[in-house]
């Protein structure tokens, strides 16, 4: 989703504060990801506060929720829903194997 539905948590030395975004394009960036499962935002924020500080400095851990079905309202119909579901079927099979 968007940086507006997001939120940074900034780490200098043991502290850390938590922005609310929406954030302006980042001219310099060095990325990676963590996919996390999360009952809301709030909750994925206390988990990065946790984390320890990913760079020598002062940094940032930008945290964004992820689009779900239920976001595209009735675009997501019966018909897609249940290809979603097959495909999600064949995937657990293959990873099985």
């Amino acid at each position: 989703k968007p940086s507006s539905a997001g939120a940074r948590v900034h780490f200098s030395g043991s502290s850390r504060q938590v922005i609310d975004g929406p954030f302006a394009e980042t001219k310099e960036l060095i990325a990676g990801y963590w996919l996390w499962e999360c009952a809301s935002l709030e909750e994925a924020i206390e988990w990065v506060k946790r984390c320890p500080n990913p760079m020598p400095g002062p940094s940032d851990i930008e945290i964004r929720p992820l689009y779900e079905a239920e976001d595209f309202g009735d675009e997501f119909t019966p018909e897609l829903r249940a290809q979603e579901e097959r495909l999600r079927d064949q995937l657990e099979k293959a990873s099985k194997q």
